[in-house]
């Protein structure tokens, strides 16, 4: 049996229904749970608000797929949100999915162009917003429980 572990070139990041390569990408949780104190005594915890954002480096033909599905919105800001998987399996069967739902796109740096280093591409930061109360799963499973988003998410 193989003992390969999952690395950063075996994840597979679709956005809506694109496939895109990337350099680098991060998604980030806030959880802002604080503890409770009752006369400055630790009592218990309290449950605060979240959110979830993250980045991805792009080359000129991720820049490319996202042009294309921004020409069909109209323009970059007017593209929906999306949700966004990020999959990944090794040889030895180890598999991580992660799923980001609503994620609302905006470019953050356009173009990194170092002339120094010949052998690099261009890349283009693209930031995105976790808009949806169905916010993020993790290999299949709620980051929020169901009391978290009640009233707030229709039932599947």
């Amino acid at each position: 049996m193989s003992r390969q572990r999952i690395g950063a070139k075996d994840f597979d990041i679709t956005i809506g229904d694109l496939s895109l390569s990337v350099s680098q990408a991060t998604l980030g949780i806030t959880d802002n749970i604080e503890v409770a104190k009752d006369k400055g005594v630790p009592n218990g915890w309290v449950a605060g608000d979240v959110g979830a954002e993250g980045d991805m480096d792009l080359d000129a033909l991720g820049v490319s797929i996202l042009s294309e599905a921004a020409a069909s919105a109209g323009s970059w800001r007017e593209l929906p949100e999306f949700d966004m998987l990020f999959f990944a399996k090794a040889a030895s069967g180890e598999e991580m999915k992660v799923e980001a739902f609503g994620c609302k796109l905006k470019v953050e740096s356009l173009l990194t162009i170092n002339a120094n280093e010949g052998a690099s591409k261009h890349t283009t930061k693209v930031k995105f917003l976790v808009t949806s109360p169905d916010f993020v799963h993790i290999n299949g499973v709620p980051y929020l429980g169901a009391s978290e988003t009640e009233g707030i998410v229709t039932p599947s």
